[in-house]
């Protein structure tokens, strides 16, 4: 298969130099579902461009029969974000404009006010097929009201601009991938809804966390959010409809790096993934073991932060992936101080039984700065019994 190719320009710099998106559209012999997927939304997370380079060359290699439906790619989606850097660093979690996350902008239908549950009770009535498509035009009516006020004389901020350009290309999708990596660095997971968790099995990661509460300003939850309100609208009708719309987050490895075994754990999982779905035909996939995949799944509130308590150096700091018992050591400050005394070192010890799942690349810390991160409980969500 060729692709088509689009590049939407986004902004226009001071320069008079424009910033793009570029878009490659696969589509199929046979119409079908679409999966929208992005990668690089936080600057420093490049991993998932990787991946989707892989995707490229994967299904270029295919015939158009062996795809049903299409699938859209979207690499280095945020190019301010990619741009940014300080000294050898690329940095890019945050609009240094406003200060705000780049992945906490994103237009919520359910916030713009429109009555959801009224549709819902207009379309009790209906098949799941005629109420999706009806609800998809509700969505693309309110989501380009958007579009007037950016194309108005006062105009308005980037980030309102650039999430139009971004989100009106998965609107109309059925499954959503925002593949991501940690900004420090960490194992590999993926993020699901309470509500889709068997489907994460596809994806053949070893660990999830569900959201157990969201906003919406999220890019899945965004996505997600409208479609998770309509099928409770439509349960407290007496309809237990669930639709066939999905959205994920991985989060691939460690920021600043394109890690090769993240990058394999990527690609592998989303072609499981997309070949459960039924959109790729291709050889040995689904894999057999997908039904039957070990994934630990933790909710949300159980990620657990922990900050240095003391200004210094990070050391005897356990390793990543590691399972750390209540009481034992998790790292050491190697603390100087400016009172005539020797140097101390200050042991931080696990408030609980713990998993260690992303820690800081930088092992200077000031008091009350990031060091590390910890699943403070799990629930099996397969037959493995988590050691944890």
């Amino acid at each position: 298969m060729i692709p088509v190719i689009s590049t939407i320009p986004v902004v226009q710099l001071a320069s008079g130099d424009r910033l793009s998106l570029q878009v490659y559209q696969f589509r199929g012999a046979v119409p079908g579902k679409k999966a929208y997927i992005q990668s690089n939304l936080h600057g420093a997370e490049i991993s998932g461009n990787a991946v989707i380079h892989q995707l490229i060359q994967l299904l270029m290699s295919l015939d158009s029969d062996r795809l049903i439906g299409e699938i859209w790619l979207v690499p280095v989606c945020n190019p301010v974000g990619v741009n940014v850097r300080s000294h050898h660093f690329s940095p890019g979690r945050y609009n240094h404009y406003d200060g705000a996350d780049w992945n906490r902008i994103f237009w919520d239908f359910e916030k713009a006010g429109e009555d959801i549950q009224a549709f819902a009770k207009s379309q009790i009535d209906r098949d799941a097929d005629t109420i999706k498509c009806n609800y998809r035009k509700e969505i693309a009516l309110s989501f380009a009201k958007q579009l007037a006020k950016i194309n108005a004389p006062s105009c308005r901020p980037y980030n309102e601009i650039y999430r139009y350009k971004l989100q009106s290309l998965c609107l109309d999708a059925d499954y959503v991938l925002d593949l991501h990596s940690s900004t420090n660095q960490a194992v590999d997971y993926i993020y699901c809804f309470s509500s889709r968790q068997e489907s994460a099995k596809a994806f053949l990661l070893d660990r999830g966390i569900v959201f157990d509460e969201y906003d919406g300003d999220a890019f899945d939850e965004a996505f997600l959010k409208p479609w998770l309100a309509l099928e409770k609208s439509l349960a407290e009708l007496g309809s237990a409809i669930v639709f066939d719309v999905e959205a994920w987050t991985l989060e691939l490895g460690s920021g600043m790096q394109m890690n090769p075994e993240s990058v394999s754990k990527g690609l592998r999982g989303i072609k499981n993934y997309l070949a459960s779905k039924g959109l790729l035909k291709i050889e040995g996939f689904p894999l057999p073991e997908t039904a039957a995949h070990p994934i630990i799944l933790t909710d949300k509130k159980s990620v657990h932060k922990y900050y240095s308590p003391a200004g210094g150096m990070i050391q005897g700091r356990v390793q990543l992936g590691s399972f750390v018992k209540e009481g034992d050591r998790l790292y050491q400050i190697l603390s100087f101080n400016k009172n005539g005394e020797l140097p101390s070192l200050v042991e931080v010890c696990a408030e609980s039984d713990v998993f260690v799942f992303d820690v800081s690349t930088n092992q200077s810390a000031n008091q009350g700065e990031y060091v590390l991160s910890v699943l403070v409980r799990s629930r099996d969500f397969s037959p493995r019994i988590d050691a944890d």
